[in-house]
C-alpha cells in the first residue's frame, strides 16, 4: 500500500502560501509508516516547532490500474474519507529554500491521519462533496471538491501514468485554504457533509 498526495490543488490555499499555480498535479508520496493510529492522539514531533494541519478528501483505490483515462477513473474509487496531511512547516520551508525534497516534513511517522471510510457511490453529486475541519470546536477549513484545480478523475489519470495504482492505495487530494498550526491539547474533528469522519487530540 502506498499513499499518494496532491499538493497545490486549491487556488486559495496556493495564495495563502504564496506559491505558483501548477501546470499539472503536484505529486508526492508518504510511506505506510506515516499512517496515524487513529485510536491514539497525534503526537507532535520533537524536532519541529510549527506543525500544521491540512484537511483533505482521501480516496481508496479499489483495484489495479495503470495509465487510466480520466473517463474511467471512477471505476477505481472504492471509498472516500477525510484525512489530514500533517506538515512540519518550519522544516518544509528550510527544505524548499535549499531545493530539497519535502519528505522529512510531510512523510514522518503519523503524518497521515484518515477517518472512517464511506462508500463513494453514495454521493449523488461527486464533483461537489463538501467537507470541513474543526479545531477545538471552531471551523478552520471548509470547502468542497468542485473547488479543486484537478478533480478526482484528473488526479487518478495523472498519478497512474507514473505509479501503478493497486488495491488499497490511498490518495490525498489536496487541501483548501485555512491551514494552520496545531499545539498540544488541541482537538481536531473532520466532517464530510454533516457526517463526522474523525476526532482526535494532539499531544
Amino acid at each position: 500500500m502506498k499513499i499518494i498526495c496532491i499538493g497545490r490543488n486549491y487556488v486559495d490555499h496556493i495564495k495563502e502560501l504564496n506559491n505558483a499555480v501548477p501546470d499539472e498535479p503536484v505529486l508526492f508520496l508518504k510511506p505506510d509508516s506515516a499512517l496515524m493510529n487513529m485510536h491514539l492522539p497525534f503526537f507532535l514531533p520533537e524536532w519541529s516547532n510549527d506543525v500544521h494541519y491540512e484537511a483533505e478528501l482521501v480516496l481508496l483505490i479499489s483495484h489495479v490500474g495503470k495509465n487510466i483515462e480520466a473517463r474511467f477513473a471512477h471505476r477505481y474509487i472504492d471509498q472516500i474519507t477525510l484525512g489530514i496531511d500533517f506538515t512540519a512547516r518550519d522544516l518544509q520551508s528550510k527544505l524548499k529554500e535549499k531545493g530539497l525534497p519535502w519528505e522529512k516534513a510531510k512523510a514522518f511517522d503519523g503524518a497521515a491521519a484518515i477517518g472512517k471510510w464511506i462508500d463513494y457511490k453514495t454521493f449523488a453529486t461527486k464533483d461537489k462533496i463538501a467537507f470541513h475541519l474543526e479545531k477545538n470546536g471552531q471551523t478552520v477549513q471548509k470547502a468542497d471538491s468542485s473547488l479543486m484545480i484537478y478533480n478526482f478523475a484528473k488526479i487518478i489519470e495523472d498519478a497512474s501514468k507514473y505509479f501503478t495504482l493497486k488495491k488499497g492505495d490511498i490518495i490525498f487530494t489536496g487541501t483548501p485554504a485555512g491551514v494552520g498550526p496545531v499545539k498540544a491539547n488541541d482537538t481536531l474533528t473532520g466532517f464530510i457533509e454533516n457526517e463526522q469522519m474523525f476526532s482526535f487530540h494532539v499531544k
